[in-house]
């Protein structure tokens, strides 16, 4: 076995150990998900893209430790996002969003999210690899939504956001999971200000103080 797919299967396995069981008579325990490279946006840390199926049950808890304190967020891996659920669960184990900041904070009537996962600044820095959009077209993204962000159809990669209000936009971004705990950490983000950056408005910019992931971690 080449030693990519070999960590990769480590990977894997890790984020199966947070799965409860799943009777042997269910149908569509997984599903195929396609990871592909990107050469002309090579990965900003070393990284190896996730095995190419993703389950279908159960949930998996991500807690992001930000300057601000922790948060946690439910990734539902029965929902309609599965391989998303699995990128991330993969990217976390290899500690891909450790020691990262977050450069984008938007608090306007249309749109207020916390956005992180580039590495280099705002939609820079990806992982190599993206995948397809997982969208129903009835998504909705209330407060505590953790959804993927991207640059159009199909670009998904590390880049993710959280809803701390509400987000009136298209249903173009594949949903997660919620936020279990922790949202009057990224309450106090919002509350530290934006510095406004155009063309977004005077509501939409780098958060005032900057907001670091200190490391990510499967679990609580």
């Amino acid at each position: 076995m080449k030693l990519r797919w070999g960590l990769a299967l480590v990977g894997v396995l890790g984020a199966l150990l947070v799965a409860p069981a799943v009777p042997a008579s269910a149908s569509s325990i997984v599903v195929p998900c396609q990871f592909t490279p990107t050469p002309a946006n090579p990965a900003a840390r070393p990284v190896i893209r996730p095995l190419p199926f993703a389950l279908t049950r159960g949930t998996v808890d991500v807690t992001f430790r930000f300057n601000y304190g922790p948060v946690t967020v439910r990734l539902d891996r029965a929902g309609a996002a599965p391989c998303a659920v699995h990128n991330m669960a993969s990217l976390v184990l290899q500690r891909f969003y450790d020691h990262s900041q977050c450069w984008r904070l938007s608090n306007s009537a249309r749109l207020g999210v916390l956005q992180c996962g580039d590495i280099y600044e705002v939609e820079k820095g990806g992982p190599g690899y993206k995948f397809p959009d997982e969208v129903s077209g009835a998504e909705t993204y209330p407060r505590g939504t953790i959804a993927m962000g991207n640059q159009g159809p199909g670009t998904n990669g590390s880049e993710f956001f959280i809803v701390h209000s509400f987000a009136n936009i298209p249903a173009n971004y594949s949903v997660l999971g919620h936020v279990v705990s922790g949202m009057s950490a990224i309450d106090h983000m919002v509350a530290d200000g934006i510095i406004p950056t155009d063309p977004n408005g005077p509501l939409d910019g780098a958060p005032a103080k900057p907001v670091k992931i200190q490391r990510a971690s499967l679990g609580r």
